[in-house]
């Protein structure tokens, strides 16, 4: 985003004053636009102008076109790109035969259009879309047919309606190229369009070695399979655009146009090669990348596994082989390189027929410049298994559209290559195997499934008997809870009658019955509900008269949050009152219901914020910052200023709620402990909070203090910070995490790249270094080293040259997530939905 942001600044400074324009967008042979005066030519709407302009950091001059009515200028396309004016005496010209031309002074042709046949009475017009035409002016208006278009000859955006692809019958390719750097719009050294060979796919290429004019391909896109690019699978989530590609014997293309004409979008490609699907967000007066390329390691290069060889962004091994396949060289595969791919276990035997395949699920296709693709909408699954059964040369197969039930048929002959997983969306593909690799599966699963079998009729009476304990016990416990529970309300009133001064006074917690709340959630409606975890569910309510709005969480019979910490909760919250912190309003405990109810907070998680490209444009740096101060002094009054000493040891992000004016608040106190008068830190055989914001020695060792909640905040406020996770590899080479990631930069005294690109431009430099400064303080590897919460808020107000120098973090590189007992099981990132944080729990 900070180099596309640079090229977007490109015509800043030569529209800081009014400019004189041609409003009714056209221009005729009889006139020229000249630079030395300063006019632009307005398309008929206003959205695109057309003039001359010289990129920021250079005097050259070129003429290009850019959004109108956007507050930072963005070039979409360039004329003149190779050949550039030194000086503001070149002109625009459209000539008699129906031909542009950029001259210097001098008369020099810089640059001219290109027609295959002359126009009579012909007209340059600068449409709406952004599409610098040429025509007839005697053709009529509805007449789309142009003898020249800006359209067919694209530099580094795509807009909408405008062709990425070929034209088959003139053999005429559009693609998107590079601007060479910030300040040179020259073809650069990435290229993005479709290639022919095979089912065509999308193609990055680069020219990094095109010592013999050779493009090196950089990231594959794959082929379209009716809802995006295999690539691609988050095509398959938008919802602002309408998606088009069409593969016939005229033309190979793709193109997008706009749902809603209020949003603004394009695709770029920037200098640096990275591919970014943008849309303008006025209010922060920023381009926001709702998608880009490479998402992570998978992307960076192609084929990473090899051909066979699948890659997994998510898992530790990064490379994995395809069933029926082993690994071609075990030494390098052993060392994490998987480059040699992977050969058969077992060659095919077409002759005998007595092949199969196996099913991968949620891959991107592997690449298919070597296939065979069938579009028509009449083959099935069925039938395309049996042509690539009846090829002896096939190795694998695939639907070649998933829109609808499927249809279609793509088959692969030879190795497959470019393989990868993906988390969520993704196709099926069938790998062909031989019967003696499918035989060695089947046998595996036959003798999995008679150990099930026989393991659950042996378990079965004990089963029976433990469960009869088990509710026995549980029934004792929940009966107890509620007479607990109703003994501490009973205090609670008291309290509030002043039998414990004001601080009790204060505490607004209430018994509700199960009935209020079973009115409040219209009897827990889909419509009411707000997510849902491992503990149960969590349901939006309208409560009493005043129809207060809460959020409620009901705890499902089988949660793994047990009645202690639903005790845990209740009796924490009640005492503490603070403005960074989630207020209780009360709980329900009935007909075995367990229920915490909670201030609704309407903008729910910090999570899902600073975690989406969208929502993220929203926080601009004086909201993060504000939320980094609040959050600090939650913490401080949990560690220092309530009535006990509170560690939470699950702050994070999906932890801290946002009210309606972005005010942070610390929730789920399922996990809390307090501290004893004389107690420092606590060792604990049973460690629970999410896998990274756990410091090193509670994660290691089960030892957590007020330090390891310190260490917690530092995390989130690198996250605040960078907009990035923790748990992501943010430099391949050294496979560091968020943490490792900002240490090297610091070091290298580079500390600001770590910046959202979300955040802009415009934020106090200083503020943020000394943020990063005291975040990199609090993570630190031991925690005698890391300051405390107190400490914190006063070099937050403090000159940064007094904030002393921080040593190495600790969990500087990426581990697995099976190197500490984390609560959260596999699910690493924890989700939070709207009002309340989603976490697993674990009692003590």
């Amino acid at each position: 985003m900070r180099l596309l942001t640079s090229t977007i600044l490109l015509c800043l400074l030569i529209t800081t004053l009014p400019r004189p324009s041609i409003g009714d967008g056209t221009l005729t042979s009889a006139q020229s636009l000249d630079d030395d005066d300063g006019k632009t030519l307005i398309s008929a709407g206003g959205s695109f102008a057309l003039g001359f302009f010289s990129p920021t950091g250079t005097d050259n001059r070129y003429v290009g076109i850019w959004y109108n009515k956007i507050s930072v200028c963005t070039v979409v396309w360039v004329a003149n790109r190779l050949r550039p004016l030194t000086n503001r005496h070149g002109s625009l010209k459209l000539l008699a035969n129906g031909t542009l031309e950029v001259t210097d002074d001098n008369s020099t042709v810089l640059w001219s259009s290109t027609s295959s046949a002359a126009v009579r009475n012909p007209v340059a017009q600068l449409l709406d879309d952004g599409n610098l035409v040429v025509g007839s002016a005697a053709d009529d208006e509805s007449n789309v047919s142009f003898a020249w278009q800006s359209f067919d000859y694209p530099t580094d955006s795509l807009l909408p309606g405008m062709k990425l692809g070929w034209n088959l019958t003139t053999k005429f390719n559009r693609q998107l190229s590079s601007w060479t750097s910030t300040i040179d719009p020259a073809p650069g050294d990435f290229t993005l369009g479709i290639d022919l060979e095979g089912d065509p796919q999308l193609w990055e290429w680069s020219s990094f070695s095109s010592e013999q004019g050779t493009k090196q391909p950089k990231w594959r896109g794959g082929p379209w399979n009716g809802l995006g690019f295999s690539g691609i699978p988050q095509m398959q989530s938008y919802n602002m655009f309408s998606l088009g590609f069409t593969a016939d014997d005229q033309e190979v293309v793709y193109w997008f146009e706009m749902l809603d004409p209020t949003f603004v979008s394009r695709l770029v490609v920037n200098q640096s090669g990275a591919l970014r699907r943008v849309v303008w967000v006025e209010d922060s007066r920023l381009w926001n990348p709702i998608w880009e390329s490479p998402v992570d390691w998978c992307d960076d290069e192609i084929s990473p596994c090899g051909q066979n060889g699948v890659c997994d962004a998510e898992s530790s091994l990064r490379c994995a082989c395809v069933t029926g396949f082993r690994p071609a060289n075990p030494t390098s595969w052993n060392l994490r390189d998987g480059t040699d791919g992977c050969a058969r276990k077992t060659a095919l035997d077409c002759k005998n027929g007595t092949d199969g395949f196996v099913l991968l699920r949620g891959v991107k296709l592997p690449d298919t410049s070597r296939s065979t693709v069938d579009w028509s909408t009449t083959v099935s699954a069925g039938q395309c298994r049996a042509r690539c059964l009846g090829d002896c040369t096939c190795t694998a197969y695939a639907q070649a559209n998933i829109s609808g039930r499927g249809s279609g048929c793509i088959t692969w002959t030879g190795n497959l290559t470019d393989l990868r997983l993906y988390g969520s969306g993704g196709q099926e593909l069938y790998v062909r195997l031989a019967a003696a690799d499918l035989r060695s599966g089947s046998r595996n699963v036959s003798f999995t499934v008679v150990i099930v079998i026989l393991s659950i009729l042996a378990t079965l009476s004990l089963a029976l008997v433990v469960y009869c304990i088990w509710r026995r016990r549980r029934r004792r416990r929940e009966s107890e809870a509620t007479r607990t529970l109703g003994m501490s309300h009973s205090i609670l009133l008291a309290r509030r009658q002043g039998d414990e001064g004001t601080e009790a006074n204060n505490l607004e917690i209430s018994l509700f019955s199960i009935d209020e709340v079973v009115n409040a959630t219209d009897n827990f409606s889909v419509m009411s509900k707000l997510g849902e975890g491992g503990f149960g569910s969590v349901y939006k309510g309208k409560l009493g008269e005043e129809q207060l709005e809460v959020a409620m969480k009901r705890l499902s019979r089988n949660s793994v949050q047990g009645v202690d910490e639903f005790k845990n909760e209740i009796t924490l919250i009640a005492k503490l009152q603070h403005r960074n912190l989630v207020r209780l309003i009360g709980y329900c405990i009935q007909k075995e219901e367990r229920i915490l109810i909670y201030e609704f907070m309407h903008n729910g998680s910090l999570h899902s914020f600073i975690f989406d490209k969208v929502k993220g444009a929203l926080l601009n740096w004086t909201t993060r910052y504000n939320i980094i101060v609040g959050i600090a002094r939650g913490l401080l009054y949990l560690h220092e200023d309530s009535r006990f000493r509170i560690i939470h040891r699950d702050l994070k992000a999906s932890n801290v709620l946002l009210d309606k004016d972005m005010n942070p608040k610390i929730s789920d106190f399922g996990m809390a402990r307090i501290f004893k008068g004389d107690e420092t830190e606590v060792n604990t055989k049973r460690v629970v909070g999410t896998y990274g914001y756990m410091s090193p020695e509670y994660a290691m060792d089960g030892i957590f203090s007020v330090k390891s909640d310190v260490f917690s905040f530092g995390v989130l406020v690198l996250e605040i910070i960078s907009g990035k996770k923790n748990r992501g590899i943010y430099n391949s080479t050294y496979n560091l995490n968020l943490l490792g990631y900002t240490w090297s930069l610091w070091k290298e005294g580079n500390g600001l790249k770590l910046v959202d690109e979300s955040i802009g431009y415009s934020f106090p430099k200083a503020e943020i270094f000394k943020c990063i400064k005291i975040a990199l303080l609090c993570v630190q590897e031991y925690p005698q080293d890391r300051p405390t919460m107190s400490t914190i808020l006063l070099m937050m107000g403090t000159d940064i040259a007094l904030i002393p120098q921080p040593r190495q973090p600790g969990f500087v590189g990426i581990r697995g997530p099976n190197e500490i007992n984390s609560s959260s099981g596999s699910n690493h990132d924890s989700l939070s939905i709207n009002n309340l944080s989603i976490t697993a729990f674990e009692g003590r």
